[in-house]
């Protein structure tokens, strides 16, 4: 496939604009301005459009393929989503902040109060702001709320708990509120180890950080006794919602004894996720933490109406200049009354059978670190194809060849050569049936054909590429010359 640099044709265009008939503008003050043209490729319109046109028939989506990434939650996305979020799509998101602008967005506002309401529902909170845009900076918002109830208190805590098999993150968002990460090992039973725990604890720890279930698809155990030793010591603990598709209907995180939790919208509540957004991470607080919720708030008035309320002395702030990613929380409301009750069950239900069907197909095939049966999703391990010299990434680029979007690799970081898989509930078994195939083939061919892996994908315009010598010899491309 030719880049469109190689199909430029010097004089050709695009576009062909009137002549201005309107004053011409000061120039640009030289340090703003380009000493030479940017080098852009010459094309026509239609070549333009056929070229990536092309280049998106290459790109591989939930609405094109199966697209298991283990952790992620890569759902197919309802279709009628995106039209109740275009019914919104002339809101503008900066209107309620305006001098009465109140008044023109009130279903909006009353929208984001009513999600607010059912994410508490859902997840057993007392509490919620929809303000963060991502999962990560709903887990920063969570975390600095913890760090401010603390510091309400007058007790300096400095350091917070967290399993080594936590989503990067978790440490990261810790050091970010001034804390000292302590990392706890995982247990045979595939869990943050509970008499490990007990020996960390102590009166300087702010937060225990959780997801639940874990990074491998299993389910803590020990999870409510773990909130009851951080709470006898007066630590919180937070739980990241990255997994919440596992539980819904099944378990609320507040009612086992977490303080806090994240929402992921984009993976829990079928909202487009990938490519680098867009996201959206609620924030969920019991009712001792709410005073530290993000400002301004929605509020409901004794006349019914929406109206902005900020914050008390007590709260942290805005995260935002508008309330989130306002599409995404459509979307999510509409998923969330769309489905019901008895459909958000149906919907873990579906995802954890899912994830066990393809565990117990593959385990006789690939090395299973930690016992099942899993929740949502399955850790493997490529270390015994390692005898051959073949790693998980070869097995994840076969799989390109095979049609297939890779699962997640590398992580956990506690599992050698993981293979990471979430089916979702939104396959079919025939559709698993045909990945387990080819999951199958890759680790027959790791015993008769290694090289074919190694050399995988074959199918593709660009091969197997030195990612490591291409982010350390970085070469710039001029294309104008």
């Amino acid at each position: 496939m030719e880049l469109i640099f190689e199909r430029s044709v010097p004089g050709r265009r695009a576009v062909r604009l009137p002549t201005s008939d309107v004053p011409r503008a000061a120039d640009l003050p030289e340090n703003l301005s380009r000493p030479e043209a940017p080098g852009l490729p010459e094309v026509g319109e239609l070549d333009l459009v056929r070229h990536f046109t092309a280049l998106s028939r290459r790109n591989f989506s939930v609405d094109t393929t199966f697209y298991p990434l283990g952790s992620c939650t890569m759902k197919y996305n309802p279709k009628a989503l995106e039209e109740a979020a275009g019914f919104f799509a002339r809101s503008h998101p900066l209107l309620p902040f305006l001098p009465s602008g109140e008044r023109f967005v009130q279903g909006s506002l009353g929208l984001i109060h009513e999600l607010s309401r059912l994410l508490a529902g859902i997840t057993g909170m007392d509490d919620f702001s929809c303000q963060p845009l991502a999962g990560a900076h709903g887990e920063m918002a969570g975390m600095m709320m913890i760090a401010a109830y603390h510091r309400s208190r007058g007790d300096r805590r400095r350091s917070v708990v967290v399993p080594d098999s936590s989503h990067g993150t978790n440490p990261a968002t810790a050091a970010m509120v001034g804390c000292q990460v302590i990392t706890v090992p995982t247990a045979p039973y595939g869990d943050m180890d509970l008499d490990a725990f007990r020996q960390v604890m102590n009166g300087d720890v702010a937060a225990v950080m959780m997801t639940c279930p874990n990074t491998l698809g299993l389910f803590n155990p020990h999870v409510a006794e773990i909130c009851d030793i951080a709470h006898d010591h007066g630590a919180l603990v937070y739980c990241d919602g990255a997994n919440l598709n596992a539980v819904l209907g099944k378990v609320r995180p507040g009612d086992i004894g977490f303080d806090a939790i994240h929402v992921n919208l984009h993976k829990t509540f079928a909202t487009p996720h990938g490519g680098g957004g867009p996201g959206s991470g609620p924030i969920g607080v019991k009712a001792h933490l709410a005073p530290f919720l993000p400002a301004p708030r929605i509020v409901r008035g004794a006349d019914g109406g929406y109206g902005l309320a900020e914050g008390g002395d007590a709260s942290i702030g805005r995260l935002a200049d508008f309330f989130g990613n306002f599409g995404i929380l459509v979307r999510a409301y509409a998923y969330i009354t769309m489905l019901g009750r008895d459909g958000l069950i149906e919907v873990s239900e579906h995802a954890v059978l899912n994830a066990n069907y393809v565990m117990s197909r593959l385990q006789g095939w690939y090395d299973l670190p930690f016992p099942g049966p899993c929740m949502h999703e399955c850790v493997f391990s490529a270390a015994r194809q390692m005898k051959q010299d073949i790693h998980a990434i070869d097995i994840a680029k076969h799989l390109i060849d095979r049609g297939f979007h890779p699962p997640t690799v590398y992580f956990p970081l506690i599992v050698r050569e993981a293979l990471m898989i979430e089916p979702t509930e939104t396959e079919s078994r025939a559709t698993l049936d045909h990945f387990i195939g080819a999951m199958i083939e890759a680790a027959q061919l790791a015993e008769t054909d290694p090289d074919t892996l190694r050399r995988a994908p074959l199918t593709t315009p660009v091969t197997r590429l030195d990612e490591t010598k291409a982010a350390r010899e970085i070469t710039v491309c001029h294309p104008a010359g």
